[in-house]
């Protein structure tokens, strides 16, 4: 690369004062940009600040790595050679996985190490492997394209970090794990062919699997799982209203929505059970929400923004993702409680 491995972001430090519910406090973003950047996508956070995730490459259709450090200082990356890289989470560690294209325009999963090294990996046997999340212990999860399938089934891999693979499906359906917690507890979505729908499910370590979906479902996403086995996600009910969900260690499950949202994403949840996501209100703009655990909303707004969403929150409750100017480009946030 062209640029040296750290340098300074370019951070704009703006509070804001916000009223939510008769509740008035400050909010305090830190924004940030890659330098010669078209676009940032915060998509993780770990307990040590850490974030990662990826931007897009003025004048190229190039797509880059960025982890930022909790002191502000920013390492840009990618697997040589690629056309994208795509990190798609982060551990404590500061290990990051995700996925890269080559120049065949083929996908294959990466994990890049603390110290910057960089490990590629397919499934073997696979046309195509997605990295989607990674555990503290290192086990990695995602999904391939099983070449030795007649109709080459979309199916889930655990990678453990001696980079053998365990390889399953739900139910002979296409699957589409996102995390992995760190009892070893993987969530994700499949085609319920039976049915003719999409719906979640929760893989145990034992093999077995549960499936996640609200009463009145016609489409469930499970987005995020904590370490006490909590998942949250997002769902389309019967009315064609997109609304939220929280599926409780006993399994119950409870939908939310923000008041007066036309719909309501959640995209991660932290061990204090605390959800963050984004929401349409009835202007048809796009905002960031918290989710306390008591069930109080917060709604989160970068100054100025046309579109905010939350994408992660950390155990200690900083939230960082992706906010769009006027211009409609997009740049990184972050909030700390």
């Amino acid at each position: 690369m062209s640029k040296p491995p750290f340098f300074p972001l370019d951070i704009r430090t703006i509070v804001v004062l916000f009223c939510f519910v008769g509740i008035g406090y400050a909010q305090t973003f830190t924004t940030f940009d890659v330098p010669d950047s078209s676009s940032v996508a915060p998509v993780a956070i770990n307990p040590a600040g850490q974030i990662a995730g990826y931007y897009g490459v003025v004048a190229s259709s190039i797509t880059r790595g960025f982890l930022r450090n909790s002191d502000g200082t920013l390492v840009t990356f990618e697997v040589p050679g690629s056309a994208s890289t795509v990190p798609g989470g982060i551990n404590p560690a500061g290990e990051i996985t995700g996925y890269y294209v080559d120049s065949g325009f083929r996908q294959h999963g990466f994990l890049r190490k603390f110290d910057g090294t960089l490990i590629t990996f397919d499934v073997p046997g696979s046309l195509f492997t997605f990295s989607r999340g990674i555990n503290p212990t290192g086990k990695i999860v995602g999904f391939y394209l099983d070449g030795s399938q007649p109709c080459c089934l979309q199916r889930g891999f655990v990678r453990d970090p001696d980079g053998t693979f365990l390889t399953f499906d739900v139910s002979g359906s296409n699957v589409s794990p996102v995390a992995i917690n760190p009892a070893g507890l993987v969530i994700g979505k499949y085609f319920n062919d039976k049915i003719f729908r999409t719906q979640g499910f929760l893989r145990r370590t034992d093999g077995s699997i549960t499936t996640v979906d609200p009463e009145d479902s016609t489409l469930t996403v499970p987005t995020a799982i904590n370490p006490a086995g909590q998942i949250t996600g997002w769902y389309v009910d019967n009315s064609d209203h997109t609304n939220s969900f929280l599926r409780t260690m006993k399994g119950t499950i409870i939908t939310f929505s923000v008041h007066g949202s036309t719909s309501t994403v959640a995209n991660a949840i932290n061990s204090a059970g605390e959800i963050t996501g984004r929401y349409r209100d009835t202007n048809g703009q796009d905002q960031g929400f918290l989710r306390k655990k008591d069930g109080s909303f917060t709604t989160l707004d970068v100054p100025g923004s046309i579109i905010t969403s939350a994408e992660a929150i950390s155990p200690a409750g900083e939230i960082t993702g992706e906010y769009g100017d006027t211009d409609f480009h997009f740049h990184g946030f972050l909030l700390r409680p």
